[in-house]
């Protein structure tokens, strides 16, 4: 029965367990989260059978994913380390360049070329050419105000970056191609230190020995090309390692080209404010930085409006970032940089051309050094000559007119102390009327006649008979030179001859003298201009420039000694005590006699006092010169002098054009006697040194009176009415054989 009751044996598996194992083991798995031996035998038949089943319908979607996964891991390993042999070729480069800078001192002045300061006869700055310098500025010793007003205007980011700045490259990209320019067109991202590298050309200095002007080799450091930014980014990079910010921007200051001629911020504050780069304000140090993007259209000598709105847009920064408050920033605006007076005025362009033209050009126009120029320039002189020409051109010369006009002022010696080359009197590198324009003299000469005559033993009471003339010269047949008024008056002096200008008797005395000899007169006496070989000679047929005639008048008022107009007293180098040379002119050797220069210029002062040149005449100063007008009015003339300065003008189209009712004694005088009204300006009149011959009266000025010869005051009486009429002052050309130039 037990047997029975005990049914059939237990299966093995019933014997691995004891009795309800199984159902704890369920448990045990469902409360530990493991799956039981049988139930993971079952998922992976399952899952083999997944695969299986799916690999019909997925298998291409999964070979092309599994390929795409190849493809990106392949380009990935590629590309690091291709990017890795970049990256080590890039710092070895860096690594390079690095071990090739110099000390930073060595960088702070890259000029190829010298500059030349020149200074007026008081010692005040006048003009700048060459590349202007200054001196060396540092971080430490500039006035924060540029730093801060650099920063912000170029690179914001300065002190943050690596020498690159990709945040700035790719802004730069986005604003050019959103203004329809290429990627490196237009901004260029580039940092302070990628500016300063461009300005060290990468390292290549310019070397003259090359065969390329300077002008292309800062061509070629410009250029924005793809290679060229990547190399200027890796120069960047290694002028991070070698130097510090502080030391980058030391560099950038003191080589960025800030305009008229100005390296540097150093010289650039000199040049435009007349005060050191320590000194400037908020409002000058954002004229000076926003001189950067466009150093010759915002510089402030040639639009100070232009460079003053720039500036507004500086300080607008510059309050941005915080470098200026509200405050600050309100007064920069309200009270913008000015010129200095020197770079205002320009005083003396024309001068200083002149003194440039004239030096050594080694220490001049192609000067390596840095050159001090001392020179004879009176800027008083030459405000007043510049206010005399504005004044008639703008109150008795009609509007539209092209006539041109020159004026020369110097003392005695031939120092000269101011120079107006045309009407333009603001300009620099202009043509120079004064020293370039050749023009015949016409009557102008004519004191070289009487200069000749009285230093052979004539006397101004002389006389001579004018009537009607005429010459066999050879090749040229029959010459018969004529008076300004078609008139003949019969026997005259020498004095009444010269005071109205007449043709005939000047050429009579000529050739009594010997026109030889009135040639190597005019030639001694500085006229160093072709002289004409004919008897034209007398009545100024030769060209001359205003230059020379007003020196050589100076001759005549200094005793009868020649003269070299000068305009240099001392050049020095910069840093120099003792100069290298000194007055490259001065006087010279005598001409004639101080008895016979003294007789001539008691005749000169004849014309002014009561002759064809009465409109030069000054109040309270003794005054005398000479008219002269070419043939058909071309070229009008006065030159004259007191006791303290000679004058010369010149007046006349540049093509040769004839001047309408203007003659030497016409505007010309006029001009001069404005000039030497504002020269004589507060200065104590003084007598010409001049000699009265025997026989002549004086009036109660203790002057000489008329002479007493016939025919001279009815001359002067004609001339006179003709000039009324006229409207030219008296004087002007007669008909002549067209090499001759004769006129009063």
């Amino acid at each position: 029965m037990a047997q029975k009751s005990s049914g059939k044996p237990p299966l093995v598996a019933d014997k691995r367990y004891p009795s309800g194992s199984r159902r704890s083991a369920k448990a045990k798995s469902a409360k530990t989260g493991t799956a039981s031996p049988r139930t993971k035998q079952t998922t992976r038949k399952r899952t083999r059978k997944s695969r299986s089943g799916s690999s019909g319908r997925g298998g291409i979607r999964g070979f092309f994913r599994g390929l795409i996964g190849w493809v990106f891991r392949l380009v990935w390993a590629f590309t690091w380390r291709v990017g890795a042999v970049i990256g080590l070729g890039v710092a070895l480069w860096v690594g390079y360049i690095y071990t090739t800078l110099p000390d930073v001192t060595a960088l702070l002045d890259g000029r190829a070329r010298g500059s030349v300061t020149m200074l007026d006869r008081n010692g005040d700055v006048f003009a700048w050419r060459g590349d202007q310098f200054g001196g060396v500025i540092t971080t430490d010793t500039v006035s924060p105000h540029i730093k801060n007003a650099i920063v912000a205007t170029e690179d914001k980011r300065f002190y943050r970056h690596f020498g690159v700045s990709p945040r700035g490259i790719a802004s730069a990209v986005r604003i050019n191609l959103s203004e329809g320019r290429g990627p490196l067109s237009g901004h260029g991202g580039s940092t302070i230190t990628q500016q300063t590298a461009k300005l060290l050309c990468l390292g290549e200095p310019y070397d003259p020995a090359s065969g390329i002007s300077e002008a292309k080799y800062e061509a070629e450091c410009r250029r924005g090309t793809l290679w060229r930014k990547a190399k200027e980014a890796v120069f960047a990079m290694a002028m991070e390692l070698k130097y510090t910010k502080d030391e980058i921007l030391t560099v950038y200051m003191n080589r960025a080209f800030l305009g008229a001629g100005a390296r540097g911020f150093e010289a650039a504050s000199q040049r435009y404010f007349g005060k050191s780069a320590s000194n400037v304000t908020p409002a000058e140090a954002a004229m000076l930085a926003g001189l950067l993007v466009a150093p010759t259209r915002y510089a402030p000598t040639n639009s100070l409006t232009r460079s003053q709105n720039r500036a507004t847009v500086i300080v607008g920064l510059m309050e941005q970032q915080g470098y200026l408050n509200a405050s600050e920033a309100d007064k920069a605006r309200n009270s913008p940089a000015q010129l200095s007076e020197a770079a205002a005025e320009r005083a003396g362009g024309y001068f200083a051309d002149w003194v440039m033209s004239s030096g050594p050009e080694f220490f001049t126009r192609n000067t390596t050094e840095d050159v001090i120029i001392r020179t004879t320039l009176d800027r008083r002189l030459q405000a007043a000559a510049e206010d005399a020409m504005q004044y008639i051109f703008e109150n008795k010369v009609r509007d539209g007119s092209k006539a041109e006009a020159a004026i020369v002022v110097m003392s005695a010696d031939g120092a000269v102390r101011a120079m107006v080359g045309g009407r333009e009197t603001k300009v620099a590198g202009a043509f120079n009327r004064a020293i370039q324009a050749k023009r015949q003299t016409g009557s102008a000469f004519k004191p070289f006649v009487y200069a000749t005559a009285m230093d052979l033993g004539f006397s101004p009471l002389d006389t001579v008979v004018d009537e009607p003339f005429c010459m066999d010269i050879p090749g040229s047949g029959q010459w018969c030179p004529k008076n300004y008024t078609n008139r003949y008056y019969g026997r005259v002096t020498l004095a009444e001859a010269l005071k109205d200008s007449l043709n005939i008797p000047a050429v009579k005395v000529s050739e009594r003298v010997g026109r030889e000899l009135v040639r190597q007169v005019a030639a001694q006496f500085g006229i160093d201009s072709d002289l004409a070989a004919g008897p034209a000679l007398a009545l100024g047929a030769s060209e001359s420039t205003l230059i020379e005639m007003t020196g050589a008048y100076a001759g005549i008022l200094n005793g009868g000694s020649a003269v070299t107009p000068y305009g240099l007293t001392e050049l020095r180098l910069l840093g120099d005590r003792e100069p290298l040379m000194g007055a490259d002119g001065g006087i010279g050797e005598r001409v004639i006699q101080v008895e016979a220069a003294q007789e001539l210029i008691w005749m000169m002062e004849k014309v002014v006092s009561d002759g064809s040149g009465r409109r030069a005449a000054l109040p309270d100063w003794q005054a005398a010169g000479k008219t002269g007008t070419t043939q058909a009015a071309r070229d009008a003339w006065f030159i004259g002098f007191t006791s303290q300065y000679v004058a010369g003008v010149w007046m006349g189209y540049d093509d040769n054009t004839p001047l309408t009712g203007v003659t030497g004694g016409g505007l010309p005088a006029e001009i001069w006697h404005e000039t030497m009204v504002r020269v004589h300006k507060g200065l104590t009149p003084t007598p010409l040194p001049m000699k009265a011959p025997e026989g002549a009266t004086r009036d109660r000025d203790g002057g000489a009176g008329s002479v007493a010869s016939g025919g001279g005051s009815l001359g002067a009486v004609v001339d006179q009415v003709l000039r009324d009429i006229f409207g030219g002052g008296g004087s002007g050309g007669a008909a002549t054989p067209p090499r001759a130039n004769n006129d009063r």
